[in-house]
């Protein structure tokens, strides 16, 4: 069975992305008024986070829109986003150029990104802008599905797994779930040991990273010299051989013997 890490590689260099120094990564999120824009379902909020090889560096994207439709009463209650509330808010259109740079051409990633990328698309299309291509979708419940079979994927459970506290996370919402589920896809795709890469970072950074620890330079390396021990002999005796032959002995039919009754 792959690894989660190795689904993530895989997908990475299927879609020609070369996992380097400069690699971009987006997280993002989408709350909506229900759940399929084909039904007139529409994008209310997006949030995103932005990754560096890895690394959240800090730079996000968010923003709230007015729907132009009523917000039903179940979707109010998963998200807390009424109809009083977005009235104000720009409408999609006002703010795509925005996010599609803040986007740009990185790989994005979801949790149950179909989703995500279905209402997305559906709100470029209604403004005439080209929809974003699923091949740079990464989906965080399949890598998840991976990792852990049997178990329970939602974005709650794996905080949960992997001790990533969201004790401040009343309702959903997208810019806070866009920053759970950037801990949650470090942790499925290596978890924070970020700095261990196989490029030869050269004697210099080596010897700094070394320092840095709180060892001298090269001291890992002068393990003390201990005196040989003679090798420890696992045959067993010829008492031991007889002590069990004669507990084979005592044994009743036992399954290693033969029609006739003697051992095989």
């Amino acid at each position: 069975m792959p690894s989660p890490l190795a689904f993530w590689a895989k997908q990475a260099d299927s879609k020609e992305q070369r996992v380097t120094e400069s690699m971009r990564e987006i997280i993002f999120d989408t709350e909506t008024t229900g759940f399929d824009p084909l039904t007139g379902d529409r994008l209310v909020e997006i949030g995103c986070i932005e990754l560096v090889n890895r690394v959240p560096t800090g730079a996000t994207w968010h923003c709230y829109f007015n729907p132009q439709r009523a917000m039903p009463a179940a979707a109010q209650a998963v998200h807390g986003l009424s109809d009083a509330f977005l009235k104000d808010k720009p409408l999609f259109p006002d703010k795509v150029e925005e996010l599609m740079e803040f986007l740009a051409d990185s790989m994005l990633v979801a949790h149950n990104a179909r989703f995500d990328f279905g209402f997305l698309n559906h709100e470029l299309k209604r403004c005439s802008r080209p929809e974003v291509s699923l091949e740079r979708m990464i989906d965080t419940v399949a890598m998840a599905r991976i990792a852990h079979p049997g178990a329970k994927h939602s974005l709650d459970a794996l905080c949960t797994r992997y001790g990533i506290d969201r004790s401040h996370r009343i309702q959903h919402g997208a810019l806070l779930d866009a920053e759970l589920l950037a801990q949650v896809y470090i942790e499925l795709t290596g978890g924070r040991q970020i700095g261990l890469g196989f490029a030869d970072d050269g004697p210099a950074q080596a010897d700094q990273a070394a320092t840095s620890s709180g060892a001298q330079a090269g001291a890992i390396f002068d393990a003390p010299q201990r005196p040989l021990r003679a090798p420890r002999i696992f045959s067993p005796t010829a008492q031991e051989l007889e002590r069990h032959r004669a507990f084979v002995g005592t044994l009743v039919d036992p399954l290693w013997a033969t029609e006739e009754g003697e051992a095989a």
